[in-house]
């Protein structure tokens, strides 16, 4: 009884397929009558009607329908051509020839310099191409594909093999069934093997695979297409050829004489406009033996080219020199974030000329318009090696050759350049005398100059500085020397006027002399500096060790004397933010910051040998660097640490070369360091060298000099309060 049901499903599974066999028995059947012409399809109110051949048709129906179909149509513009004239045959020869390739191209020709037709002509046209992956049949690749073909279209399919085996079970089932039931009645086992019998009669034959087309069975194939051939046109523009001209010409013996005596006249004209002494100058000069070593005056082609010569060197020496340069303008220390607050000095360019090897480097100075220009002053420190001197002007854009050179006489010891006038170069000598040297002027000797008639110092002058213009608008500097006087220049009327501001006596050394004379001992003078607030303030070192605070109102009296060092004071600078604070540095080996109210030195630091400068940094109040005689450079911020440098490197490698002056530019994070053999380095500062303030969220950092003051003003409340302590 549990197996009912499912012979109910088998059944009607059966039946089914016997109904889909006959529907497909059906399709085939009209598809034969189709193909043999047995189907005549006639429209007719849009419904299709079929009509066997045995059933009768009147006579004439659909006749004209079947005319109406086959009329020509003529367009109305038809040409009306006789036979004749159809008959008649046009022949065309075809060539190689393309009729519309130009024939008439034309190039200009450098060699012969005329215009020639070109005898080549491409003839080649291209109607049409076609880019296909078309194989043929027979090839090997075809046969291959045919091979694989093959052997898929032998593969049975699944569905059919499952519908076979789904018969087979329903066979089997029934015969086990008719078994178990042999004592039914003999009328159903006879109904069912009819049914049987039927069902197999009824089984068509397995349906073969159709076979799949290749999308290449083909051996050659015919395609024509016509298309209409556009006449090319070809345009090309020429530019007209550059001008030409032949020149020749003959040299004879006395044209070449003549050539020469007119070089040789111009020469003489131009020396003679140089010459703005009388020949009485020239024999001074001669017995002196002056060597001009500086660039004489040229001919007048070879300055025309001068300034672009100029700028080729420039351009050739940027591209020379480039990794410096990208170094100098882009390149920060990333190893600072792991110091501890310790900065380093990254070397760029070396500052070097010929003629200078055997002297020392004795002053440097910014050009105060022109950040990148600077000028170096030459001589020797060594009184027993006293020779030439020399002054150059070197610009960072062109570190292989200065800008300017002058030579002179004596032996460069210091230099200033104007703030108001960039062209005024004053320079102080070891022989005493001061000058103005002129850039703008093409002479290699100095525009100014004193004399022992003018009031010219007896000893060398140490340092020159730039004041304001006096109250007749004449330009003015003061100069500093060993022989104890302190000078202002002025230039009235093309000459220097010298006055004397104040003689650097020394209390103690009152001697009596002969007949009742007294003679004082002058101290002598190695270096000063001006207020930057204060016009009158000034501040002289001396070679005793001593520094005075003078005024200019007062000749015969100082406003103070510190007891600064034990041996000469080699530099002295006042503090460009704070108005109270300068700084001093000795051959005793320290550099001390003083309070100029104060005669006690608020920080000492000791450099463990001989301190030739010491320089304040632009950008900041508690930043400054020295320089010491063992080739080695510092630098201190003394917010960040108040007792030791936060950078000391070497710069100079040889131990018998000693540095000898820094300074800061005014814009750019660099320092030159000058030392006695000629050299001078330019170094680049380390992000924690010129570390700003930190930006705190929500609050906007304050700059400017009030800060700076207020960040100075904060250390040296902090060395005062303990010395206000002990004093109560």
């Amino acid at each position: 009884m549990a197996i009912a049901p499912y012979r109910a499903t088998r059944l009607q599974a059966v039946r089914s397929l016997g109904d889909r066999l006959d529907r497909a028995k059906l399709d085939l059947q009209e598809e034969r009558q189709y193909h043999q012409g047995l189907l005549k399809l006639y429209p007719k109110n849009g419904t299709l009607e079929v009509i066997d051949e045995d059933v009768s048709t009147e006579v004439g129906e659909g006749l004209d329908e079947w005319a109406a179909g086959k009329i020509l149509v003529k367009p109305p513009d038809q040409l009306e051509l006789t036979e004749a004239e159809l008959k008649e045959e046009f022949t065309r020869i075809l060539t190689a020839n393309n009729p519309h390739a130009p024939q008439n191209i034309v190039r200009y020709s450098f060699k012969e310099r005329t215009y020639k037709p070109i005898s080549y002509v491409d003839q080649m046209a291209i109607h049409f191409s076609l880019n296909g992956n078309m194989i043929l049949k027979d090839s090997d690749e075809g046969r291959r594909q045919n091979a694989r073909l093959s052997i898929e279209a032998e593969k049975p399919p699944v569905e059919d093999s499952m519908i076979i085996s789904e018969e087979t079970e329903i066979k089997d089932e029934e015969s086990t069934e008719d078994i178990q039931a042999a004592g039914e009645e003999e009328a159903e086992e006879a109904g069912t093997a009819e049914v049987a019998e039927a069902a197999e009669a009824e089984e068509p034959p397995p349906l073969r695979p159709r076979e799949r087309k290749l999308a290449n069975q083909f051996n050659f194939i015919e395609r024509a297409s016509k298309t209409l051939n556009n006449p090319l046109r070809d345009r090309a523009c020429q530019s007209e050829p550059t001008p030409c001209k032949n020149f020749s010409a003959t040299a004879n013996q006395w044209e070449i004489y003549d050539a020469y005596v007119e070089e040789l006249q111009k020469m003489e004209k131009s020396k003679e406009k140089e010459k703005p002494r009388a020949h009485i100058a020239k024999k001074e000069e001669k017995r002196r033996g002056r060597k001009s070593t500086s660039l004489e005056s040229q001919s007048d082609d070879i300055t025309k080219v001068s300034k672009a010569a100029k700028i080729m060197e420039r351009m050739v020496n940027q591209n020379t020199f480039d990794d410096i340069a990208q170094d100098f303008k882009y390149f920060e220390d990333a190893s600072d974030e792991y110091r501890d607050q310790q900065g380093t000095l990254l070397p760029l360019w070396k500052f070097q000329y010929d003629k200078t090897k055997r002297l020392a480097v004795t002053a440097i100075s910014w050009n105060p318009k022109y950040k990148d220009l600077f000028a170096v002053g030459y001589g020797s420190y060594d009184f027993m090696k006293q020779s030439r001197g020399m002054l150059l002007l070197y610009t960072m854009k062109n570190p292989s050759f200065p800008e300017y050179i002058f030579s002179s006489e004596s032996g460069i010891m210091c230099l200033d350049i104007h703030n108001a006038h960039p062209h005024l170069v004053a320079v102080g000598f070891y022989d005493g005398n001061v000058a103005i040297y002129n850039l703008k002027k093409p002479s290699s000797q100095p525009s100014y100059k004193s004399s022992a008639k003018s009031g010219k110092h007896t000893d060398p002058v140490w340092q020159v500085k730039w004041q304001k213009d006096d109250m007749d608008n004449n330009l003015n500097f003061f100069s500093v020397s060993s022989d104890g006087r302190i000078v202002s220049w002025t230039l009235v009327k093309n000459e220097l006027v010298h006055t004397d501001v104040i003689k650097l006596s020394v209390e103690g050394t009152t001697m009596q002399g002969p007949e009742g004379l007294q003679l004082q001992t002058l101290g002598c003078g190695t270096s000063f500096d001006f207020h930057k607030k204060i016009d009158y303030l000034f501040l002289v070192g001396t070679e005793e060790g001593k520094i005075y605070k003078c005024s200019k109102c007062y000749s015969s009296q100082f406003l103070d004397v510190f007891e600064a060092h034990h041996m000469a004071v080699d530099a002295v600078s006042w503090n460009p933010y704070h108005m109270k604070v300068f700084i001093s540095c000795s051959s005793d080996w320290t550099v001390k910051i003083w309070d100029h109210t104060i005669k006690t030195p608020m920080f000492i630091y000791d450099l463990n040998s001989a301190v030739g400068d010491v320089a304040w940094s632009p950008y900041s109040s508690t930043v400054f660097a020295a320089v010491t005689t063992d080739g080695k450079a510092h630098v201190f911020d003394l917010s960040v640490n108040k007792y030791e440098a936060i950078c000391t490197q070497v710069v100079v490698a040889k131990k018998k070369n000693k540095i000898t002056h820094v300074q800061f530019n005014p814009v750019y994070p660099v320092v030159i360091i000058g030392d006695d053999r000629g050299h001078v380095t330019c170094l680049k500062l380390s992000p924690n060298l010129r570390r700003m303030p930190k930006e705190k969220k929500g609050q906007e950092v304050k700059k400017g000099p009030e800060v700076e003051i207020a960040k100075l003003d904060k250390l040296l409340n902090l060395v005062r309060e303990p010395a206000g302590q002990a004093g109560k």
